[in-house]
């Protein structure tokens, strides 16, 4: 694999030597002090460029990056953002990958004023004076009283869902509704819960990938247990709820919130009724 310095070397000199490339900055995780690193790592990258257009209509000059394995162009597929860039996501053989953007330069709306942003190049003085890079914007923000409770009403009242869809062996809709639906409440959940505890300033990670490093040991271990097969899905679920029933009330308490226990405690009663069914 290619070393950071080799690829940030790369990814200048190309840079460098390409007059229609006039600044390059970056963000993303590497653009994060406190993001955990490694290897795997992606080098999101943005040029600021001058005709867009025919960086766009031949894409030869990629090459220069490497082999690659897979390539995805957002702007081109289902979903695109529409908003005036283009990007190529690049994953190479050695197992590098560059998430490459081209912001046309008649475009400064685009530039990323984000914290975590590293100008890198800026041939014509266009990029913003960016403070020392930072994750303040991905911070843990606290809910106000309605989010929170309409996060804990979400959590118990769509338990309902999974467990009937257990009850009727309804793999693809039990679990698409647990994953999608009740962890996204739980995830927040616990976010709230590791960032009271902070006052607010700390970034659990897209998705909450630093619970890990962030939650107690034994809370960790419960949401390792939400995991698992449909053999064993109603011990996941018994865990999501061990674990909403720890971080809620203490989100509550430190907010000044009120925690409504009877949601709790009539879901609780439904889903052993449904489990004992199941098992009859």
């Amino acid at each position: 694999m290619r070393s950071e310095s080799e690829m940030y070397s790369l990814i200048l000199t190309f840079a460098e030597q390409d007059e229609r490339i006039r600044a390059v900055y970056l963000n993303g995780s590497r653009a994060n002090p406190n993001a955990p690193r490694d290897k795997y790592q992606d080098f999101d990258i943005v040029y600021v460029v001058r005709e867009l257009e025919a960086f766009k209509a031949d894409w030869s000059w990629l090459d220069v990056f490497g082999e690659r394995l897979i390539m995805q162009t957002p702007e081109i597929m289902r979903y695109p953002d529409g908003s005036g860039h283009f990007n190529w996501m690049m994953l190479f053989t050695d197992g590098n990958r560059i998430d490459l953007t081209l912001i046309p330069i008649e475009r400064p709306d685009l530039i990323s004023h984000d914290s975590d942003t590293v100008a890198l190049m800026d041939k014509d003085g266009i990029l913003p004076d960016y403070p020392p890079n930072s994750d303040q914007d991905y911070r843990v923000k606290a809910p106000d009283e309605l989010f929170y409770f309409s996060a804990c009403n979400n959590f118990w009242w769509c338990m309902q869902n999974v467990a009937k869809g257990v009850a009727r062996d309804e793999l693809p809709y039990a679990m698409g509704m647990f994953n999608r639906v009740v962890r996204s409440e739980l995830n927040d959940m616990l976010g709230w819960y590791i960032a009271m505890d902070h006052d607010f300033d700390i970034s659990v990670g897209k998705m909450g990938k630093y619970f890990k490093y962030l939650l107690p040991a034994e809370m960790y271990a419960l949401y390792e247990k939400t995991y698992t097969d449909w053999a064993h899905v109603w011990d996941s679920i018994f865990a999501a709820c061990d674990l909403f029933r720890i971080a809620a009330p203490a989100v509550a308490e430190r907010l000044g919130f009120e925690y409504v226990k009877a949601d709790e405690e009539g879901m609780m009663a439904y889903l052993k009724m449904v489990r004992e069914d199941s098992f009859a």
